[in-house]
């Protein structure tokens, strides 16, 4: 009876142990193929579209997928909508298979032919297509539509193109200096340069994709092999604070002041006092990003208002004023005796007309531009207090503006031990600054004595939906508001009873101040020849500013003072932008 149970058993212990055996195995099979049609379906249905980007002809196991770059936008204020400034164009890529290209010489001739190409880019080419074992040769990049077309018809064998981007500037004359452009690098890679363009191109560019994969001995992708896949992320939004109308008068102004004046170069810069936004940035000689290849010197690129710093000349006696005035060490009508000259370590210093006037005021001083009353409202308020005030504006340091190429200017002058190097100062000469930052001290005056931080971007916008926005954004306060309505009085002056006349718009207040600077040599110490830049900083309505503004001339050929090349270049865009603006007229 026992061995019966013994019987009975063994053959059901080892029918289960079969069971068991075929269950997994199955099982295991069942995953497998599973695993396989997981691994097939993400491969021909998920990842189809990064995939058909490997196509035949395309070399290596690791390619980088490329991202779109970033639009730059700008204003237009009347309909409130953003205008492209900065965007792609799609254009095709030519390249050829080797391996695939039937008779090198012919293919070589016939697209040498249809390109341009001299006899020995052809010859190159003809080698480059020769070698056989080489599945991609780039020919020629940026191919428009027609081209293309007379490509196609040709029908080549191993001669194929793909869509690529290219940079495109579509709104004409509106100044290349703020945008810059986007150029080759020596390894041949594209990148921004200048303007915008080079300040933001990290942003702009966005992140390059790529795939990995294992190919087989054929160059064939292996369906089972590993892979990994990054996207491309494309690049970020770039929203300036520029009008797209303001900005366009601006460079059609100080392009026509340049060739009216056949001045070696000029520059504008307009600002809103009451938050830092740059509305126009333009000058002149310009270059076309769209052909930024087309220019006589590199020097062409940099943007002169942040990084052509000069001796501003008269235009910064404002600044000397605005610090005795807040130190309480003059009043408007402060007076002192003009002897026509003033000796300081040796050095005689006058006017530049040379003459006396006899007792004047502070007021008076400005109206006439006197050298001798600028140092005397230095000296009232002291050389250390009238440097701190000159840092405070803002000058001696970079204003930060989102722009490639600033620079900071030069103060070392008031370093210096000797009174004289302060004195000069005081009238704008020894020291350099740009045209923004004057641009900047101005709109703090208008602003009631706030330095606001000068900006040209609104927003950078991400393409998942992130907006990274500009806020205004105050520096300090440099001078008291009373000492700002003060100084705005006297700068009115300037304009009707001064060297400012021609910046004057009837039926409006403009404040503002001239400024006819010699040129430093750049070989020698002392001053060119015949050589001098014009300069005429304000705003307006003096009583409500909407905007602040500096028009700079350089080398005019056919005038001496600012009052003659720079004034009359701020009072026509001044007129413009105060009907812009929809300022109605406040006085007679």
């Amino acid at each position: 009876m026992g061995e019966d149970r013994r019987a009975r058993w063994k053959p059901r212990a080892s029918g289960e142990a079969r069971d068991l055996r075929t269950d997994a195995l199955r099982t295991v099979v069942a995953l497998f193929a599973l695993a396989v049609c997981g691994k097939l379906f993400l491969l021909q249905v998920m990842d189809h579209p990064l995939y058909a980007a490997l196509a035949e002809g395309q070399h290596g196991i690791f390619r980088e997928l490329f991202p779109t770059r970033g639009d730059v936008l700008v204003h237009d204020m009347k309909d409130g909508a953003l205008v492209t400034a900065a965007t792609n164009q799609r254009l095709a890529l030519v390249y050829a298979d080797p391996r695939r290209v039937e008779d090198a010489a012919k293919t070589a001739g016939l697209l040498g032919e249809l390109f341009g190409y001299d006899e020995e880019r052809i010859e190159a080419l003809e080698k480059r297509l020769g070698q056989r074992e080489d599945p991609y040769e780039p020919i020629e990049r940026h191919v428009d539509g027609a081209t293309l077309a007379r490509v196609h018809a040709l029908a080549l064998a191993g001669v194929k193109d793909v869509p690529e981007e290219t940079r495109f500037y579509p709104e004409s004359g509106l100044g290349g200096h703020v945008f810059g452009f986007l150029g080759a690098d020596d390894d041949g890679k594209r990148s921004g340069k200048y303007g915008i363009e080079g300040y933001f191109d990290q942003e702009l560019s966005g992140t390059m994709g790529f795939v990995r994969s294992e190919r087989d001995i054929s160059g064939r992708l292996i369906a089972v092999g590993e892979h990994s896949v990054e996207p491309a992320v494309d690049g970020a939004d770039v929203v300036l604070t520029l009008d797209r109308t303001i900005q366009y008068r601006a460079c059609q102004a100080i392009t026509q002041a340049v060739r009216r004046h056949q001045a070696d170069g000029g520059s504008v810069v307009i600002m809103e006092p009451s938050t830092g936004r740059i509305l126009a940035m333009c000058a002149a000689p310009d270059f076309d990003p769209n052909d930024y290849g087309d220019v006589d010197s590199v020097r062409v690129f940099n943007n002169p208002a942040i990084f052509d710093a000069y001796e501003p000349g008269s235009v910064f006696k404002a600044v000397t004023m605005a610090a005795a005035l807040d130190a309480g060490a003059v009043t408007p009508d402060t007076i002192y005796e003009d002897v026509g000259v003033v000796k300081i370590d040796g050095f005689d210093i006058k006017n530049s007309t040379g003459a006396a006037n006899g007792w004047q005021s502070m007021t008076q001083a400005l109206e006439k531009s006197l050298n001798t009353g600028m140092i005397f409202a230095m000296r009232q308020v002291g050389r250390d207090a009238f440097e701190d005030y000159v840092r405070r504006f803002g000058f001696g340091s970079r204003t930060g503006v989102e722009l490639d190429t600033e620079v900071a200017g030069d103060l070392k002058g008031l370093d210096k031990a000797g009174e004289v190097f302060a004195a000069t100062a005081s009238y704008g000469q020894g020291i350099t600054v740009t045209p923004l930052q004057i641009a900047s001290a101005y709109a703090a005056i208008a602003n009631g004595g706030i330095l606001k931080k000068a900006r040209i971007v609104d927003e950078v916008r991400s393409p998942d939906g992130r907006v990274d926005a500009r806020a205004t954004e105050d520096v300090r306060r440099v001078i008291e508001p009373k000492t700002a309505k003060t100084l705005a009085a006297m700068l009115i002056s300037v304009v009707e009873n001064g060297h400012g006349k021609k910046a004057g718009v009837k039926g409006y207040y403009v404040a503002g101040k001239t400024g006819t600077a010699q040129v430093a040599r750049a070989d020698a110490a002392g001053y060119e020849e015949h050589a001098t830049i014009g300069t005429f900083a304000g705003f307006a309505p003096a009583d409500d500013p909407k905007f602040a503004m500096v028009v700079r001339i350089d080398r005019p050929a056919d005038a001496v003072f600012a009052e003659s090349t720079a004034a009359p270049v701020f009072g026509e865009l001044a007129k413009f932008l105060l009907e812009y603006f929809e300022v109605s007229p406040n006085r007679n």
